[in-house]
C-alpha cells in the first residue's frame, strides 16, 4: 500500500499494514485465514479480506489485490486483473442493485494488471491507481468491477476470486479526520481510529467537532473523533404484525430528521456517521431473528441508511428481554437465542450495506462472531469495540480481524471510568488501531478530566495535544 496524498481505506478502516514475499496478509495473520485447498490462488484486498473491498480517496491512491496460495506452487503462476462492467452489471440484475461503475478512466492497472506469482512464492501483488477527475458526486458509492483470470500457469482461482467488486468513494472535496504517524520505515501511516459512542439523550453531537489536534504538520486541525456512534436505534417487535423493526426514540429521530443542522456538519469534516442497534426490553434483539426475518431487517437498515446518509451500523447486545419472552416459541420469524443468529444478522446487513461500517460492541451476543455462508467474521464486521478498560486480543472471536480494527481501553466518560497512559501507550505498541470513547459531554461537571482523557489519546496515539476551541454545543432540540 503507497500514500501519495492523504487517504482512508476500508470505510474508516484506516489502519496502514505493509505487505512483502514474509506477508502479514495486510495486518491479518495467516493464522486466521481459511486457506483453500489444492494448487488454488485465491484474492484479498490489502486488508486479507476476500469479500467486502472498499476504498475511500482523496485526490488518487495507490491500492493492492493480493494473490495467495497455501503452498508455493512449483511453475510460476500469472494473474491477469482487468476492469469488467459486466460484473458490476450481473451483480446488479441479481441482487436487484443500482450500483454505478467507476469510469474506466479514472482506473489504472499496473503492469496492465498482470502479478506473477512466482515459483517457490505464496504471495504477490497486484496495485491499481485510482485518480480523481473531479467528476464524481462524494454522496454515492461506485463501484470499480474486477475480472480475474489466470493467464498462465496450471493453478486454478477460487471460486469466489475471478470477479470483485470494489466499492469506492471519491472525497476530494471533503477534509480528512484521519491521523496519521510515523511508519515502521518512516512513512506516513493511519494512527489509532478513535470512536465517540454519544448517548443522544443528553448530548449534541456536534460537540464532536470542538476537539482537534494542536500541533503543527499533517495532523493539526484534524478532529481528534473520526466516527460518531449514536446511541442508539432500536430492535423493536411489533406484537401485532410478529415482526421487527428499527425503532428511532425522539432524540434518535430529530437528529435524522435535521441530518443537515447535526450531522452533515461532522461528515463535511470527515467524520463517519454510524447508526447502533440496541435491544429495547422486548424479546427480539440481534440474537435471535432467523434467516429471513435477518434479511428483511438488513433491508429496512439499508433503507433507513440510504435516506439518512449513515455510513455504518453499531451492534450491542444489551436489553432484550429474550428469557421472559421466548418469540420463537410464538412466532416463526425468530429463533432461539444463538451466536449463529448474531453472526447472521451482522452477515446480512453487511451484504446489503457494502459499502457502509459494521462495528461489533465485544458485549454479550456480540461478544463473538462466527463463520456465515463461508465469509468470515473479520470481512463481515469491520471492527470490534471491547467493553469499558477490556485490552484482550479479539482475533478469536472475530477471525480475520486485523488487530488494527480491534478497539482497546474503551472509556465511559461519564462514570469516570479513563484509560491509563499506560494502557493507551501498550495497545499502540502492540498494534491494536481503534478506541471508543462513551458519553463524551463537555457540560458533564467532570469536563476538566474529560479533556485530561482526551489529551492522553491525542498524546499516547499520535504524538500530539488535544485543543479545545470552548465552544460547547446544548441538546437544542425538543
Amino acid at each position: 500500500m503507497k500514500f501519495n496524498t492523504i487517504y482512508t481505506l476500508c470505510l474508516a478502516a484506516f489502519a496502514m499494514t505493509a505487505c512483502s514475499e514474509d506477508i502479514d496478509l495486510g495486518g491479518v495473520g495467516t493464522e486466521n485465514i481459511e486457506f483453500p485447498q489444492g494448487g488454488v490462488v485465491y484474492v484479498t484486498d490489502a486488508q486479507g479480506k476476500r469479500n467486502f473491498s472498499t476504498v475511500e480517496f482523496r485526490d488518487h491512491i495507490t491500492s493492492e489485490l493480493n494473490i495467495h496460495t497455501q503452498t508455493p506452487r512449483a511453475t510460476a503462476t500469472a494473474v491477469k486483473f482487468q476492469y469488467d462492467e459486466n460484473v458490476l452489471t450481473e451483480y446488479n440484475r441479481k441482487n436487484n442493485t443500482q450500483y454505478k461503475a467507476l469510469p474506466a478512466n479514472l482506473v489504472q492497472f499496473a503492469n496492465d494488471g498482470v502479478v506473477t506469482l512466482e515459483a517457490g512464492k505464496t504471495f504477490a501483488i497486484a496495485e491499481y491507481t485510482l485518480t480523481s477527475d473531479g467528476s464524481l458526486d462524494q454522496t454515492e458509492t461506485y463501484v470499480l468491477p474486477v475480472r480475474a483470470s489466470v493467464s498462465s500457469g496450471d493453478a486454478q482461482l477460487g471460486s469466489v476470486d475471478a470477479t470483485r467488486l470494489i466499492y469506492v468513494r471519491d472525497l476530494s472535496g471533503i477534509p480528512d479526520c484521519t491521523k496519521y504517524v510515523p511508519g515502521p520505515d518512516g512513512e506516513l501511516v493511519p494512527g489509532v481510529t478513535v470512536f465517540s459512542c454519544m448517548e443522544v439523550n443528553d448530548t449534541n453531537p456536534l460537540n464532536n467537532l470542538s476537539f482537534t489536534l494542536g500541533n503543527e504538520g499533517v495532523n493539526k486541525g484534524k478532529c481528534l473523533y473520526d466516527a460518531l456512534i449514536i446511541f442508539s436505534a432500536n430492535v423493536n417487535f411489533n406484537k401485532e404484525t410478529g415482526r421487527v423493526y428499527v425503532f428511532c426514540n425522539e432524540n434518535v429521530q430529530a437528529l435524522l430528521d435535521y441530518r443537515d443542522k447535526y450531522l452533515k456538519p461532522l461528515q463535511d469534516r470527515g467524520i463517519k456517521i454510524i447508526l447502533g442497534l440496541l435491544g429495547n426490553h422486548d424479546g427480539s434483539g440481534l440474537c435471535n431473528l432467523s434467516d429471513a426475518t435477518a434479511r428483511d431487517f438488513a433491508q429496512e437498515c439499508k433503507a433507513l441508511a440510504d435516506a439518512y446518509g449513515l455510513d455504518g451500523f453499531f451492534f450491542d447486545d444489551e436489553y432484550s428481554d429474550y428469557g421472559q419472552y421466548n418469540l420463537h416459541l410464538y412466532y416463526p420469524g425468530f429463533v432461539p437465542v444463538s451466536n449463529d443468529a448474531t453472526s447472521r444478522l451482522v452477515y446480512e446487513i453487511k451484504k446489503a450495506n457494502p459499502d457502509r461500517i459494521t462495528v461489533a460492541y465485544a458485549y454479550g451476543g456480540t461478544w463473538s462472531l462466527k463463520e456465515v455462508d463461508g465469509v468470515q467474521a473479520g470481512e463481515y464486521c469491520d471492527y470490534a469495540l471491547h467493553d469499558y478498560g477490556g485490552s484482550s486480543d479479539l482475533t478469536s472471536q472475530y477471525p480475520g480481524m486485523p488487530k488494527s480494527n480491534q478497539g482497546m481501553h474503551s472509556q465511559e466518560f461519564n462514570q469516570g471510568r479513563f484509560a491509563s497512559e499506560y494502557g493507551l501507550n501498550d495497545m499502540v505498541q502492540k498494534g491494536y488501531g481503534s478506541h471508543m470513547i462513551f458519553a463524551m459531554d463537555p457540560y458533564r461537571s467532570n469536563v476538566s478530566r474529560q479533556l485530561d482523557a482526551m489529551d492522553r489519546c491525542a498524546r499516547c496515539f499520535y504524538g500530539d495535544k488535544i485543543v479545545f476551541d470552548g465552544i460547547k454545543y446544548p441538546k437544542d432540540w425538543k
